[in-house]
């Protein structure tokens, strides 16, 4: 009796549309941005002045893709998955970093895949 009540309900749940389906995940987009890195708070790594993304791979980036001096934009991106790169030793450079981009308010985030250094300072404006 349990066995065929079991059944019973799995097969409900089957044919009702959305119970028990899974909708896809949404897609992650891998970009590449550049601007200032910044430490916001202890741990907390940003790109501020950053240019907006552009479409990229996860590798890091060979120099025809870099930017072009100077690096001054109006986009700000978090930084996660930061733990295995130096990031110390990118501070207060200009920086092209690629990852998957989350867009969040009021912060988009990226999870990075690889940072190079552009320029050893950060444009201070235009």
């Amino acid at each position: 009796m349990r066995i065929a009540g079991v059944v019973l309900l799995a097969g409900l749940m089957a044919a009702e549309p959305g119970v028990g389906a899974q909708t896809p995940p949404a897609k992650a987009d891998i970009v590449m941005v550049a601007g200032c890195l910044k430490e916001q708070a202890p741990g907390d790594w940003r790109v501020v002045n950053a240019l907006d993304p552009k479409p990229s791979n996860a590798v890091a980036p060979p120099a025809s893709e870099l930017p072009p001096m100077p690096v001054f934009g109006t986009k700000q991106f978090q930084l996660i998955g930061v733990s295995i790169f130096d990031l110390p030793s990118y501070r207060d450079k200009t920086v092209a970093v690629k990852g998957l981009l989350i867009q969040a308010n009021p912060v988009a985030r990226l999870n990075m895949t690889s940072i190079v250094a552009v320029a050893p300072t950060c444009a201070s404006g235009k």
